[in-house]
């Protein structure tokens, strides 16, 4: 921090201390510290990247992680690079897969670019995010700078990639093109000059790669790594996945996402806090220290984080009717005042009656008559509050019946 001004210094040091928050690591470390005092000393922001695969679009808190991180970088008045992956996207991210990905289609990547554009401004500010496709200019490079790409990095260096090692190792096929993912993400950092790269820790490889290539075209100041942690599920231990269905999706209705949230695990809370939310420095340590103190009661927190994620996702109005619905139907045990209608056709009937796992079905509760079946054994559901034993059982129809499957699954039949 030479030729600072000591309120230079002091500027430097109250960033490092939000960039380094939740971080899991930083590669190097110095390196961070020295872009960090060049950009204060200059007024020249950093350019901060983040590459996202639009295989799969719809967005979880554990997605978000790294979109918190980027929006601390532009509330401290850095330049964040968001690249959609349209180009990379046709071969899939091969990070953690057994087996070669199937190449999406150009219309399948485009529609899912557009999911994402829709989903990331919720926690980013569109006004400070610039927004690229890669096909730019990857697209654009000739076979000749494809093969001096290619010259810059080893088979033995690709082959230090755990997922590509237990392939070749387990004598699996590693296809050519599947190397050409971790050269194209790291060609990103070359063409746009990125300061510093974000991603999981999953993602340590490939960002890696883009301070290798920076430095084969000859950057000075090769980009920093900045590797974020992998958030637990609401299981409390792998990560969260919709596959595994252990996820707070940001798309979900206020309610479920209240409720889910009252799910995580204890000790994971303040985590969550981390990670996922804009809550201060400040403010994160006082709610660690009451936790610590018993002065804050676990629940209390849960609740308070429950309504910032419906708060973040749904706004301030959906945060306290969320609130309200958790509070009547879990503390109260009774049905909520505000239930959704589902109108239930004649023609699904048979004199006036309908088979109680074909009724499931039919509101979206289970996804197979099998899946509805397995729910009412296991007591989950509820007829006008009263639970439901036989899976075999016909329920007779009438407007106003409700019907219940789980904490939060509520339907208001209308018949005709």
């Amino acid at each position: 921090m030479e030729r600072l001004t000591e309120e230079q210094k002091q500027e430097v040091h109250r960033q490092l201390s939000i960039i380094r928050r939740g971080v899991a690591e930083m590669i190097p470390e110095d390196a961070l510290e020295r872009k960090v005092a060049s950009s204060v000393a200059s007024g020249k922001p950093l350019k901060v990247k983040l590459g996202l695969d639009p295989s799969a679009p719809d967005i979880h808190i554990g997605h978000t992680v790294v979109l918190h991180k980027l929006r601390q970088f532009q509330d401290l008045g850095h330049e964040v690079q968001l690249i959609i992956g349209d180009f990379t996207g046709r071969i899939g991210d091969p990070t953690g897969k057994s087996e070669t990905r199937k190449q999406l289609s150009e219309d399948d990547v485009k529609r899912n670019a557009l999911t994402y554009e829709k989903q990331v401004f919720k926690v980013l500010d569109p006004r400070k995010t610039k927004f690229y496709f890669n096909s730019a200019w990857l697209g654009a490079l000739k076979f000749e700078d494809v093969l001096q790409l290619a010259a810059k990095v080893t088979v033995a260096r690709m082959l230090e990639r755990d997922d590509f090692a237990k392939r070749y190792s387990n004598n699996l096929p590693i296809h050519i093109h599947e190397f050409f993912y971790p050269l194209m993400q790291g060609f990103d950092s070359v063409s746009l000059e990125t300061d510093i790269e974000l991603g999981g820790t999953d993602q340590t490889f490939n960002i890696l790669m883009g301070r290798t290539l920076q430095a084969a075209y000859g950057s000075k100041d090769a980009q920093v790594a900045m590797l974020m942690p992998l958030l637990e599920g609401l299981d409390g231990h792998q990560k969260m996945s919709k596959s595994l269905g252990n996820y707070i999706g940001i798309d979900e209705s206020p309610n479920e996402m209240f409720g889910k949230t009252m799910s995580i695990p204890d000790e994971l809370m303040l985590k969550y806090y981390e990670l996922s939310t804009a809550i201060s420095n400040e403010e994160l340590a006082e709610l660690k220290l009451g936790l610590e103190r018993g002065t804050i009661h676990p629940r209390d927190a849960k609740v308070r984080l429950a309504k910032e994620y419906v708060r973040m996702y749904h706004g301030a109005q959906e945060a306290e009717a969320a609130e309200q619905h958790f509070n009547t139907v879990f503390r109260q045990r009774s049905i909520p005042e505000q239930i959704d209608e589902f109108h239930l056709g004649s023609d699904q009937l048979e004199e006036g009656t309908i088979p109680v796992g074909k009724l499931l079905v039919a509101l979206g509760f289970a996804a197979s008559n099998s899946e509805a079946r397995r729910s009412v054994a296991q007591g989950a559901v509820k007829w006008n509050e009263t639970k439901l034993t036989d899976p075999n059982e016909r329920l007779a129809i009438a407007s106003g019946d409700i019907v219940q499957m789980g904490k939060r699954k509520f339907a208001k039949i209308v018949v005709g």
